[in-house]
């Protein structure tokens, strides 16, 4: 089994909170996790037509059916019973509640008007790479991006060829049909795959939609679904007050590049390692696993990119406090000193504040030196 970090965050804010809420993607691994972490603890699953019916028609004795307190796992499927929750934990401190639930629309809007300040929440995305142990796929970036990070496929206990179509039929077109009642299947598989291919990019909700043949609207609605469901985050851009134009517009990623690959219709790694959207994917897996190291400290990540009127970019800045971290992201195997032309263009008040600067890339050339270090992307991840 994976070990997953986010057990000490969930660890620490139980000592603090009588709720600890942890939600992330479906598949992400968030019942495995709790189970193992709370072996005694009465376990519900509010999946099952027998216990959500039970929950619902009695919500008040549902929750107060166990002194110690339960976990309630797929919550999001009964929302309302975190208000009955708000009173019993106010009178009953020394219960504890461990919830999980897959859709952050739902938990969060339920959460913030009856949970407010009784609850930390926490997200369990996929597999980090700090996560894995050994062997020689941790240094084949065509693999883990082909692979994916969801704990089936890392554990060895599925394949990407089939557990992607399932993922996508079984969970991710039933819950937009839930949440937003689509009509045309199609023209959101549609919309999907074009995501895929604008991984790295800049989000244009206007070219999308004619694209796929709906209003912009629809467009946005659909990307707000796939946020909320863990499917793709979008990367802000970097802004100031400055002289120097700075783009607005946000870059669209998905939480994980299996998923993007199956979407593309790219069918093995091999196919991956020379297909047009390798760079992209590779820079989507660098992105997304820094997110994940935030979030697995129980930390909200602050990350962004830069780029000017020129098309003078840096893929990712992390911001910590009053200082940023700046980096390139190549997937190339060959180092190029042009690698580091984003870091000389940039506006004065970002260039103070920039604390490092790396170009994180696939070859196995080193070196740490001002003002820029080379670090293959493994050294990076692993520190």
């Amino acid at each position: 089994m994976i070990h997953r970090e986010l057990e000490s965050a969930i660890r620490e804010n139980l000592n603090y909170f009588p709720v600890v809420t942890v939600t992330g993607p479906r598949q992400s691994g968030k019942t495995t996790l709790i189970r193992n972490m709370f072996p005694d603890m009465p376990y519900h699953s509010l999946e099952t037509p027998d216990t959500l019916s039970m929950a619902l028609s009695d919500p008040a004795a549902f929750l107060m059916r166990h002194n110690e307190g339960m976990v309630l796992d797929e919550v999001q499927n009964a929302p309302q019973l975190l208000s009955y929750l708000q009173g019993i934990v106010d009178e009953h401190r020394e219960r504890k509640y461990i919830l999980s639930g897959s859709s952050q629309f739902s938990l969060q809007n339920s959460i913030s008007q009856s949970l407010a300040g009784r609850t930390a929440v926490l997200e369990l995305l996929p597999v980090s790479l700090s996560e894995l142990h050994g062997g020689e796929s941790l240094c084949n970036a065509d693999k883990l991006m082909f692979s994916g990070f969801y704990p089936a496929v890392m554990a060895g206990d599925n394949i990407p060829r089939l557990f992607y179509p399932a993922y996508v039929r079984t969970y991710l077109e039933r819950d937009v049909r839930n949440l937003l009642q689509v009509k045309d299947l199609f023209q959101f598989q549609t919309f999907l795959r074009l995501c895929a291919g604008r991984v790295g990019s800049l989000f244009n909700a206007s070219e999308l939609s004619n694209d796929t043949g709906v209003s912009v609207n629809t467009i946005r609605a659909w990307l707000s679904i796939l946020q909320a469901s863990y499917i793709i985050f979008m990367l802000h851009p970097y802004h100031e007050n400055s002289r120097k134009r700075l783009t607005k517009t946000p870059k669209i990623y998905f939480y994980d590049t299996g998923l993007a690959c199956y979407l593309l219709g790219i069918g093995d790694e091999q196919q991956l390692s020379t297909d047009r959207m390798r760079g992209h994917l590779f820079e989507n897996m660098i992105i997304a696993d820094v997110m994940k190291r935030f979030c697995n400290e129980g930390r909200s990540p602050e990350l962004m990119f830069y780029r000017d009127s020129n098309g003078n970019e840096i893929d990712l800045l992390v911001s910590q406090g009053s200082s940023i971290q700046g980096y390139e992201i190549k997937s190339s195997a060959t180092y190029s000193s042009t690698f580091e032309k984003g870091f000389g263009s940039l506006t004065p008040s970002l260039d103070a504040r920039l604390t490092r600067r790396a170009v994180i890339y696939n070859g196995l050339q080193e070196r740490k030196e001002t003002p820029v270090e080379v670090l293959h992307f493994t050294t990076f991840l692993a520190g």
